[in-house]
């Protein structure tokens, strides 16, 4: 007979005696099983004593966490976190160097569990922290120089510790004065430093700029961008990793009124070329935190457009109007002419002419074209652009262009303005980054103006597609639809360069994205008639059952998620999977993202299937409904989904990406025995299902099928033919 369910079967360790193997009945109040396990070491006090996981994590044993010991779990007898707490808080002050240095390291481990972080922080052990950075390491400046590994290990463990602490949200960031903050700001700016001590103290700075607005105005005036500048140039992917997540997070809670003037430093060709040459081009491969930080990096700067796509023009602005005449200068290398030359009619009737040359839509006024938001002002930046720097090339699209029929040129104005709508909308300005996405394009980190660049390849891009197509005026939504194409497979590929993209883009000709089309067409062929409908809904449930089948195997094999909180950046990771026999999911952290497959034995924790009540997702998931950053998050509440189980617990997730959250939502629904509703749910039996049919079909190839079945014929007027065999 098995045992009971709340019976766990354990292993329990106390130093210098043989392991004790019990059972724990998990009704019984966990002060009451301490006791007993005290009392069968004759130890005394039991309430001064507490179980933890004798596993890498240490963390304590609790009322909330009890019940996922599982069979076969190694517990270990220990001080309880209390005892611990004030224990560690008394180490730390010693007044020797060695004792201090082991208690800060044992405090560096602990902080990581919540339960002793509570005790330590009751005990005003943030204070203490605090102030040994501010005036402790002081005391050890003569010391640096003779000790100088001891006392960077010793700052090492104070500033982990102090992460830790602050990671699970107990304490407010507000609180620290202006000393810490110049201190750490200090150890950033210094030109050797230790590099644990460095990335902790950048980590301090990015956590402490994206909590608080306060403290991102204390932080802006000990440290700028110049500064953060050289730890980019050493070869620690880990400093540069944190140093351009520092950099994000000032300018990202930047005022308007600084960030254009951090704009103009984000600009300059030392901060971009030093990425390109130490980070993007290094031998090192770039990990998914770093492709992380360079997408930011890279949404931000091209955030720095919005303004300029949202500015209408003004028709009455001479300045703005002057950008007009400018571009009918270049084109057809006239001057301004004085007003006595002619009459005002005549010159209106040349500008008109020249206008409609030019492609705009308004030949009257063509500062018009540009009252549409987006993408407003910026179009006529990037025609100017374009005009300047790529002269000849401007030249002669307008001058070709011109000289076509009127129904066959291709609008130079026209095509701007929504080409640069086009490209906004594809990269995204004025969105805010996303906080899984690791979408960078190394291209955009080669020139000073890349956007501008980019802008200038597609619009002759454009001009190349117009021609081939042979489009008429009629067809200019059809070339937009072909160019965006074009565009968005070239970006697929992640050229290293604009030149490379040139290459791609021209590769990919109007003929062949007609192939491409084809080809997918013909892979996705959809049969209309009502035997093909009929045969697709009887075929149907089986190819759902594959599906189905599919993401349970799916939940088997696991899947490694990020742990993610208000300081996005931890390196934590937790490994969730269903049991081959689907019936309890198993679960537990990781120091590490796995390589290959996860040992049972890590998966300490686990979550029944029978016990699960629902599903939900996004904004109705438990941690969306937290205070932070993520809830505000569109990309992250796209990727969060939660288990509900019993009264009020749940398992919270947020998947790597789409892919691995549609799988999940649909494993789960699965086992709940409900609907698969995801997108890759629709995908897959769309492509499952074309498949089944073309081969089903395969004999039938070139056979017309009817719409409705033969008529069945009349019956005979005798049976005389039938033959009886008996």
């Amino acid at each position: 007979m098995p045992p009971p369910s709340d019976i766990v079967k354990v292993a329990i360790e106390w130093p210098g005696a043989f392991p004790k193997l019990m059972e724990i009945d998990q009704k019984k109040p966990l002060s009451a099983i301490i006791k007993e396990v005290c009392e069968g070491w004759s130890l005394g006090n039991h309430e001064n004593f507490a179980l933890q996981n004798a596993d890498s994590t240490n963390f304590y044993i609790t009322e909330k966490n009890r019940n996922d010991i599982k069979n076969g779990s190694i517990l270990r007898l220990t001080t309880s976190p209390s005892q611990t707490a004030a224990q560690l808080h008394e180490r730390i002050q010693s007044s020797s160097m060695d004792a201090k240095l082991e208690a800060l390291k044992d405090l560096a481990n602990s902080s990581r569990d919540v339960t002793f972080a509570q005790e330590f922080i009751n005990l005003d052990g943030i204070s203490l922290l605090t102030q040994m950075v501010e005036s402790g390491t002081e005391r050890y400046q003569k010391l640096q120089k003779i000790m100088k590994p001891c006392f960077g290990d010793l700052l090492s463990f104070t500033l982990t510790a102090f992460v830790e602490l602050m990671d699970h949200g107990i304490v407010s960031w507000d609180t620290f004065s202006v000393a810490f903050i110049k201190k750490i700001a200090g150890y950033v700016n210094k030109s050797a430093m230790d590099t644990a001590v460095l990335q902790r103290s950048l980590a301090i700075l990015e956590s402490m700029v994206l909590n608080s607005q306060d403290l991102y105005q204390k932080v802006a005036q000990e440290i700028t961008i110049g500064q953060l500048i050289p730890h980019l140039q050493g070869t620690d992917q880990d400093i540069q990793t944190y140093t351009i997540a520092v950099i994000n997070a000032l300018f990202l809670k930047a005022p308007e009124d600084k960030r254009q003037e951090m704009a103009h430093i984000l600009a300059q060709k030392q901060l971009r070329s030093i990425i390109l040459s130490n980070v993007i081009r290094s031998p090192k491969p770039i990990n998914d935190e770093m492709a992380h930080q360079l997408y930011v990096l890279q949404v931000l700067t091209f955030n720095l457009l919005e303004d300029r796509m949202m500015t209408k023009m003004d028709p009455q602005d001479q300045a703005q109007r002057d950008i007009i005449f400018e571009l009918r200068r270049i084109a057809f290398d006239v001057e301004c002419e004085p007003n006595n030359s002619g009459s005002i009619e005549k010159r209106k009737s040349m500008y008109t002419r020249d206008y409609k040359k030019l492609g705009f839509i308004n030949h009257v006024n063509p500062a018009m074209d540009f009252t549409q938001i987006p993408p407003g002002m910026l179009a006529l930046d990037n025609m100017l652009y374009f005009a300047r720097h790529h002269q000849d090339a401007y030249i002669r699209i307008v001058l070709e262009n011109s000289s076509r029929e009127d129904k066959h040129e291709c609008p130079f104005g026209r095509s701007s303005i929504e080409l640069t709508k086009m490209l906004c909308e594809t990269l995204k300005v004025g969105e805010l980054p996303s906080e899984n996405c690791h979408d960078f394009h190394p291209m955009f980190f080669t020139h000073d103006r890349s956007f501008e660049e980019f802008f200038c390849i597609c619009i002759q891009l454009l001009n190349k597609t117009w021609k081939e197509m042979r489009a008429t005026s009629e067809d200019f939504n059809k070339v937009m639809q072909v160019v965006r194409d074009q565009i968005m497979r070239a970006l697929t590929q992640k050229p290293n360069s604009l030149d490379q993209l040139k290459s791609r883009l021209q590769n990919l000709s109007y003929t062949e994205i007609l192939k491409i089309r084809q080809s997918e067409r013909m892979n996705q062929e959809d049969f209309q008639s009502r035997p093909i409908l009929e045969l697709r809904e009887k075929i149907q449930p089986e190819i759902m059952e594959l599906i189905k089948q599919q993401r349970l195997n799916r939940l088997c094999d696991g899947t490694c998620f990020r742990k993610i909180s208000s300081r996005r950046r931890q390196d934590k990771f937790w490994y969730c999977r269903l049991s081959p026999n689907h019936k309890v999911l198993h679960y537990g952290d990781l120091e590490e993202s796995p390589q290959g497959e996860v040992s049972h034995d890590l998966l300490q924790e686990k979550l029944p299937v029978a016990d699960i009540k629902a599903v939900v997702t996004g904004k109705d998931c438990p941690h969306m409904k937290e205070k932070g950053a993520l809830k505000q998050n569109k990309e992250v509440l796209e990727l969060a989904f939660s288990v509900l189980y019993e009264s009020d617990e749940y398992l919270n997730f947020i998947a790597p990406d789409k892919h691995e959250y549609c799988v999940w939502t649909d494993g789960l629904n699965a086992l709940l025995g409900k609907e698969m509703t995801s997108d890759f749910t629709k995908s897959d039996m769309d492509t499952l299902l074309s498949m089944e049919m073309k081969l089903r079909l395969l004999d039938l190839e070139n056979i017309q099928i009817p719409e409705a079945p033969p008529p069945i014929p009349k019956e005979p007027s005798n049976y005389d033919f039938v033959y009886d065999c008996n």
